[in-house]
């Protein structure tokens, strides 16, 4: 079987004992469920000025990857705030 980089490193993880089973499984599950819908909920608008040409290239990244534009800028917008992307 061949495994990426980021499942070798969770194997890598598992095997040196750094996984810990959750004591109250159900409970665990109902916080981080709540946890994960607050995250997707959308409830807030907002208005942004874009060159056309930026607006151009997220419309085609967005269709390269089968999604809505709108979602594209909002998953940006989300990863540069939990720190997986960074502004060179």
């Amino acid at each position: 079987m061949k495994l990426d980089k980021e499942e070798k490193e969770l194997l890598a993880s598992f095997k040196r004992g750094e996984w810990k089973s959750v004591k109250n499984l159900s409970v665990a599950k109902k916080h981080f469920q709540e946890v994960a819908r607050e995250t997707l909920r959308k409830d807030k608008r907002i208005n942004i000025r874009l060159s056309q040409k930026d607006l151009e290239g997220i419309q085609s990244k967005a269709a390269r990857e089968g999604i809505p534009y709108q979602t594209l800028i909002a998953s940006v917008i989300h990863k540069f705030i939990v720190g997986d992307l960074k502004v060179s």
